[in-house]
């Protein structure tokens, strides 16, 4: 599977991220503009470092809003939400998490199979860590309820003109 963008969408995830991006991504998924809102990465860099996650969120909205709520301790708020299951159910936050978990390692290994650290970027399934990782997921398609309520929580940007340009 390759992972490719065009000029224009390197322009436009640069000037978000204010930085130049390394290794191979494609825009994985667009705001009501058309403008990137995260992208997917290969699990390794050129040299064969591991890259720290598979999704990023790149729009500014988005990344501010979920800086935001994590100040709040809102993923304390989570992760103990998480744990007060006694009994796992397919409904419960934590079961959900697991399964976002395994979709998205799945599609990692899509890429590339790498050994695991240990450590699940955005952290899981018994803790969460990032809630931009999981947003960026959710955006991406992943199916994660906690990248959906971080989207729920800080509401989808009503932007009326694109937070970058088109120039190449």
């Amino acid at each position: 599977m390759t992972l490719e963008h065009s000029g224009i969408e390197r322009t436009q995830v640069e000037a978000q991220l204010g930085r130049p991006l390394r290794g191979r991504w494609a825009v994985a998924a667009r705001c009501h503009l058309g403008v990137p809102m995260a992208i997917e990465n290969h699990p390794r860099l050129e040299d064969g470092s591991p890259f720290p996650t598979l999704y990023w969120l790149t729009c500014p909205v988005l990344i501010k809003r979920a800086s935001r709520l994590e100040s709040t301790g809102w993923m304390q708020e989570l992760t103990e939400e998480m744990g007060s299951s006694e009994e796992l159910r397919p409904s419960d936050l934590r079961s959900r998490f697991a399964a976002a978990i395994a979709r998205y390692l799945s599609r990692r290994d899509e890429h590339e199979c790498i050994e695991d650290s240990g450590a699940t970027p955005g952290g899981g399934p018994e803790r969460v860590k990032c809630l931009h990782a999981h947003l960026a997921h959710q955006l991406a398609g992943g199916q994660n309820p906690v990248g959906a309520r971080t989207l729920a929580s800080t509401g989808w940007p009503d932007c009326r003109l694109p937070c970058v340009g088109e120039e190449e």
